[in-house]
């Protein structure tokens, strides 16, 4: 019915797959003889050859897994210097820092500012709504593939970035606190966090 590649639950890494279907047959002495309906599709790894649900199409591939976590940084960068860290060239460098140890190396700190403008200019058009569901957009679907620790991780990047030029600014808090959200992160361990990040290690 198709191909592609998938994460296979068996091999323990991303593969290709086929996509097929079938009809189970009442068998006598090794001769199919009566049609006994179809069954649902399955893919078969082309590794391993085993079987499994379409569901595993559901669990993003490594590739995936990897640019959805870069888009993931990318976007908490850019709404905390949206909501207030884009006049201090500390926060700005921080902020650069971030984006590019998530993979995106070629990352410039004219870059982000020319993002940051547009998002910026969006969210003033809608009332600040547009930066927060762009942000739900780029970590929502990314939450239920993360242990606790990883999106931990997503939140304190932000917050490393909100502190890079003196403590957290109103609108910079609830950024971070959408961005918990976002993640599934409990309100008082988002608390947490940001009281942990503004401590000196």
């Amino acid at each position: 019915m198709g191909d592609g590649d998938f994460f296979c639950p068996a091999c323990g890494g991303d593969r290709s797959y086929r996509r097929r279907t079938g009809r189970r047959r009442f068998v006598l002495l090794g001769v199919p003889l009566l049609s006994r309906g179809t069954v649902p599709p399955v893919l078969e790894c082309a590794a391993c050859r085993g079987h499994f649900g379409t569901e595993s199409l559901d669990h993003p591939t490594t590739n995936r897994l990897a640019a959805l976590l870069r888009e993931a940084v990318h976007a908490i960068a850019l709404t905390v210097l949206a909501a207030g860290g884009s006049e201090s060239r500390t926060a700005r460098q921080a902020a650069v820092e971030t984006v590019r140890g998530a993979g995106f190396t070629e990352c410039t700190e004219d870059q982000l500012m020319t993002l940051m403008a547009a998002l910026s200019s969006e969210s003033g058009r809608s009332g600040g709504v547009s930066t927060e569901i762009e942000l739900h957009e780029a970590l929502a679907p990314l939450a239920p593939h993360l242990a606790a620790v990883g999106r931990e991780g997503l939140l304190l990047h932000g917050a490393r970035i909100a502190l890079a030029d003196g403590p957290y600014g109103e609108s910079e808090r609830q950024v971070l606190s959408a961005a918990g959200a976002s993640l599934g992160i409990a309100e008082e361990d988002v608390d947490r966090l940001l009281a942990e990040a503004r401590t000196p290690s």
